[in-house]
């Protein structure tokens, strides 16, 4: 048996929900080290993402004034394709480009090494280019961590996990089972490069306003994921992300890859992006499991939170917003249980984080959209006949070729009857309200 930590708490990771909880254990006086095991944080996440402000203003309230941002979403475009059209919906508000901005587009390499400065700043110990092997039990309770290299084992109170999806450390020490196939996406991105005059016409934004575009149908060649295009200052990013599982099970073994490059290849799709220069490619999991995929996030000594505990939002993609909100609450329950003299925190103790999620957007949203990976992923229609029927319905009604329009309408209706039948249609009409009640 140890006699004392050498810190109050540990993080390991530094993504953004590590980033979080390890600066708001400092900023609230606990003596914390977080451990990375990238060359610096951000140094394995090239990629673009969007960032929600209302969480990292509940961390850093002036976080605008230094932040490595791109632009600020000023207008969201959804679409649905079919292999050579779209129809989609468009939203765009003057209200969205004044400030404070809700949204921004983000390099995760920049944000995450800006973010980790705070840290920093804040008065923590951060160690890079450390691996941590396993964690380090005394009977039921985590005291510390095995780190390879000169670091050795490192003791304390509490260890906060951030080590992206599937937590090895947590399998390792038995907390949860390893994710199932069918509960995480494989997403791929690249970052085009184009000069910011070229981006501004081609969007119709001013300097730094951005668009945001979702897409889901054939894109996906006919498995569950969504494909997504963001502009950054001098860049795009451009992704597509599929169920892990539908990539194990497809007929046509597409890969990842060759997925991206279809997609690119889109007609509507094509002309955005030409002439952009791929600099940045990348690969990684996504958790879409959503509540009913959540393992146990606290236990004794120890915490789960982002992407280790699979919080993200199926509905709005809100990856960065649950992740940082997940750090925070999780530091705010580790500084409650310092102050109220507890060390070598049980399980009873850490349980109030749980409270805190469930009393959060968190648990709120992630337990309204529960049913969407189950619906989408086991009614694969939604991407394969819904953006045929839609596309083909849009394209007769809008063409003018002498035939009425009482024709036209009959004849949308009969593509779809004899597509899916009305009992068919009826029951997928259920299915997505209840997916999104």
């Amino acid at each position: 048996m140890r006699e004392s930590s050498q810190f109050d708490a540990i993080v390991v990771g530094a993504g953004p929900s590590g980033n979080a909880a390890a600066y708001v254990m400092a900023k609230g006086g606990l003596k914390v080290l977080q451990i990375e095991r990238g060359e610096y944080p951000g140094s394995k996440n090239v990629q673009g993402a969007i960032l929600y402000a209302n969480a990292l203003q509940e961390i850093i309230p002036d976080f605008r004034d230094d932040a490595p941002l791109e632009r600020h979403i000023i207008e969201q475009r959804m679409w649905m394709l079919d292999d050579t059209s779209f129809v989609g919906t468009l939203a765009r508000s003057d209200d969205y480009n004044k400030p404070p901005y809700n949204r921004y587009t983000i390099i995760r390499a920049q944000f995450d090494k800006w973010f980790s400065s705070k840290v920093r700043e804040a008065g923590a110990l951060v160690i890079c280019e450390t691996t941590v092997n396993h964690l380090i039990l005394d009977g039921d309770q985590v005291v510390g961590v095995q780190c390879d290299r000169e670091h050795g084992e490192v003791y304390a109170d509490v260890v906060i996990l951030a080590d992206g999806v599937n937590s090895t450390l947590a399998r390792k020490a038995g907390f949860h089972d390893e994710i199932e196939a069918r509960n995480v996406a494989l997403a791929v991105k690249e970052i085009l490069f184009m000069p910011e005059e070229t981006i501004r016409q081609r969007f119709n934004v001013a300097d730094e306003e951005g668009v945001v575009i979702e897409m889901v149908g054939r894109i996906t060649d006919g498995m569950a994921g969504t494909g997504f295009l963001y502009t950054n200052k001098e860049s795009l990013t451009i992704g597509v992300g599929c169920m892990l599982s539908d990539f194990k099970k497809n007929s046509n073994r597409t890969t990842p890859y060759l997925l991206l490059e279809k997609m690119k290849r889109h007609p509507s799709i094509a002309p955005l992006i030409v002439g952009g220069e791929m600099k940045e490619y990348c690969a990684h999991l996504i958790p879409e499991g959503g509540f009913n995929a959540i393992p146990q996030v606290y236990g004794n000594g120890w915490m789960i939170v982002g992407d280790s505990g699979g919080f993200v939002n199926a509905a709005h993609r809100e990856g960065s917003n649950l992740a940082m909100t997940t750090g925070r609450l999780a530091a705010e329950t580790a500084i409650a249980a310092k102050a109220a003299g507890r060390h070598g925190y049980r399980a009873s103790t850490l349980s109030a984080y749980k409270a805190a999620l469930d009393e959060s957007f968190v648990m709120k949203d992630l337990h309204k959209y529960r049913d969407m990976p189950k619906v989408l992923h086991h009614n694969p229609q939604f991407f394969t006949t819904y953006p045929d029927l839609v596309a083909k319905a849009a394209r007769t009604m809008m063409t003018v070729d002498g035939i009425d329009k009482k024709t036209k309408k009959r004849e949308v209706m009969t593509s779809f009857r004899k597509s899916r039948s009305v009992t068919g249609l009826i029951g997928d009409a259920y299915k997505f309200w209840r997916a999104f009640r």
